[in-house]
């Protein structure tokens, strides 16, 4: 590995035994075994080092999610029963990855305070959304309806993340959420 790369291990690194605001140049330099100067060359900033650490931390969560989902949800199962076994999923990645949920959290607490921040991550889930509209939902790309779509999946993801953070042995399972689903969109209103 080259310096960029190994100032993203050890960022990413950082980032999850210390969290965002608690990392600084020192730190990352340290796990990554390069020089101080060596962020301000690669990166411009330590922000900005950050950054794109927990942006490929989430790119790899997301890849690896997208492969297991493909191999193991039959495209053509009925999309309750699909949505079901994505959050399945979803949940139960989410004690693999907990440190990058964490670690998520963290930035996210950090919008006031640093805009460079807000911008990345307001990029990043434009992204997510899409992203999330076509391979949760199945929504083909461009579709009329991948924003709203994105952002209801987003919106969940975030909502479950949270609660796993908070209280994981309370978190709903996919047969819950499918449950839930299934009783708000049956529901006549009164």
């Amino acid at each position: 590995m080259g310096n960029r790369e190994d100032l993203l291990a050890g960022a990413k690194r950082c980032l999850y035994e210390k969290g965002y605001a608690r990392t600084t140049v020192r730190d990352i330099a340290s796990a990554a075994g390069v020089s101080m100067a060596a962020i301000g060359y690669h990166f411009g900033s330590k922000e900005a080092l950050l950054n794109a650490a927990l942006a490929q931390a989430n790119k790899e969560w997301g890849d690896e999610l997208a492969r297991a989902l493909a191999t193991e949800i039959d495209p053509g199962t009925p999309p309750l029963e699909r949505f079901e076994a994505i959050w399945t999923h979803v949940i139960g990645s989410m004690a693999e990855h907990r440190r990058l949920w964490a670690a998520t959290f963290d930035t996210i607490g950090q919008v006031q305070h640093v805009p460079e921040i807000r911008d990345r991550l307001a990029e990043a889930l434009a992204e997510a959304r899409v992203g999330l509209a076509e391979g949760f939902g199945g929504v083909e790309p461009g579709a009329e309806n991948v924003w709203a779509i994105g952002s209801f999946y987003q919106a969940l993801l975030t909502g479950i993340a949270a609660q796993f953070l908070i209280d994981p042995d309370r978190v709903p399972t996919g047969h819950e959420l499918a449950e839930a689903l299934r009783a708000i969109t049956s529901t006549t209103p009164t």
